[in-house]
């Protein structure tokens, strides 16, 4: 249980940061889209990553160059930029919050998921290499148990803000609401991209 304790304290703290893959998640349940597969690729996603970095780290860290982290960065640049300009446009146009789910297909809520989390070089900084590092000397029961918990972190902290982004949206379900949202989101997207402009240059 020490273990499970300290993966869940551990990976909570550092998934609690603002970053644009939370972000998203937080709108996808807003907008009530496909919110329990947002989340679900989301915590496997992680947990696919920590148990690599618990078991891989050695191997891994080998190869995450500053070269790899930098074609990371440039990609999350670019979906970043792109996924601004498409905000841009929704805020300058009507919103219909009720047809937006329809509108929204499936395959394109899977791409932005994977996007926001793969093309985040801080997911693996995160997982893979943080948490594989603090576990590199622990048993290997004890990386089972820190695995596990660090884990469960990432799965209640993606539902939880999902699922209650999805709970308080039906106090928001008007245009001009949705439009500050859509303006604040827009906000903290660009400030993100400034952030890893920064990192880029």
């Amino acid at each position: 249980m020490e273990f499970f304790l300290l993966g869940f304290l551990t990976s909570l703290s550092l998934i609690l940061a603002i970053g644009a893959q939370n972000i998203f998640v937080i709108e996808q349940g807003l907008k009530k889209q496909y919110t329990f597969v947002v989340c679900f690729i989301c915590s496997i996603s992680d947990f696919f990553l920590i148990f690599i970095g618990i078991f891989l780290f050695n191997y891994f860290n080998q190869y995450f160059t500053y070269t790899i982290e930098l074609i990371f960065n440039i990609l999350l640049l670019l979906f970043l930029i792109y996924f601004i300009y498409s905000k841009i446009n929704l805020g300058i146009k009507k919103i219909d919050f009720n047809q937006s789910y329809k509108k929204t297909s499936l395959a394109s809520i899977i791409f932005k998921t994977l996007s926001f989390t793969y093309l985040n070089p801080h997911v693996y900084s995160d997982t893979v290499f943080f948490l594989g590092n603090f576990s590199k000397n622990f048993l290997l029961i004890e990386k089972i148990k820190f695995g596990i918990g660090a884990s469960f972190a990432s799965i209640l902290f993606f539902f939880s803000i999902g699922y209650a982004s999805n709970y308080f949206s039906k106090y928001l379900n008007n245009e001009k609401v949705w439009r500050i949202i859509n303006w604040i989101i827009i906000f903290i997207m660009s400030l993100i991209a400034l952030y890893v402009l920064q990192q880029i240059i």
